[in-house]
């Protein structure tokens, strides 16, 4: 039986159209594929180096202008108070760069640990570059002697001992009321006399009365506070936060 077909080794392969278009694109996505590597890639990549260097910069700019504000707000934030120093009893000279205007309680045990520990340190290094301003400002209601002592103070005052009074009330022998207060003048041989009369005729009252008031309206509320040449410092701090203040104001680092 005969037949037309030939040998399979003398058989042609024959493409089909559809087989021909898979092959191009294969080829054709071969190519893409060998274009991405070849040029997009690194393309890509320097892209994005560009791109981070910009986010680096733009943080770096961010972080620039966030310091920069959070200075300029420090700035603002330090104030000085316009504090007269009234008529109030001064230690250290007229000339001193530094004031320090102290408002305290007699009473206060913070007062006291910043008169014996801080004051004669501030004193001792500083000599007559600092001046010491104190005015009442009893806790009324809280310190029931606190205000009749700083009377007392101010009686001592008129005999022109106020800075030795001031140290016997503040030095803890003796719990403060009438007859302690007595026995410092006499300590100090006052006249005795007169000094019974100031207290007894509440002479300095209103005095005491002014210097509360006044620290109340200035938003004064807790003692000691203190205004370093009308910068406000609240609390008995050690040396260490006067010494820092003190030494920042003579050189003038403080707007």
């Amino acid at each position: 039986m005969e037949t037309n077909e030939l040998p399979i080794s003398d058989q042609k392969t024959k493409t089909s159209p559809w087989q021909l278009a898979g092959l191009l694109v294969i080829v054709f996505g071969l190519g893409l594929a060998a274009g991405y590597f070849i040029w997009a890639r690194p393309l890509e990549a320097k892209l994005a180096s560009a791109n981070q260097a910009l986010v680096d910069a733009q943080t770096a700019a961010d972080q620039q202008a966030a310091e920069a504000a959070n200075a300029q707000q420090q700035q603002q934030e330090v104030r000085r108070y316009d504090v007269p120093i009234d008529d109030d009893p001064i230690l250290g000279p007229d000339s001193a760069k530094i004031t320090i205007i102290e408002f305290s309680d007699y009473e206060c045990p913070f007062c006291q640990k910043w008169v014996m520990e801080v004051m004669p340190r501030i004193f001792e290094k500083y000599g007559d570059q600092v001046r010491i301003v104190y005015r009442d400002y009893p806790l009324i209601g809280l310190h029931d002697n606190a205000a009749p002592a700083a009377e007392a103070a101010n009686c001592a005052n008129d005999q022109g001992n106020y800075w030795p009074y001031h140290d016997l009330l503040f030095s803890g022998q003796r719990r403060l009321g009438r007859e302690t207060f007595e026995a410092y003048a006499q300590e100090l041989k006052l006249d005795m006399n007169e000094f019974k009369a100031c207290l007894d005729d509440r002479r300095h009252q209103k005095e005491v009365e002014a210097d509360y008031n006044y620290a109340s309206e200035l938003g004064v509320q807790s003692t000691p506070t203190f205004f370093i040449n009308g910068l406000a410092l609240v609390g008995a701090q050690p040396f260490e936060v006067f010494e820092r203040v003190i030494d920042m104001e003579l050189a003038g680092e403080i707007p």
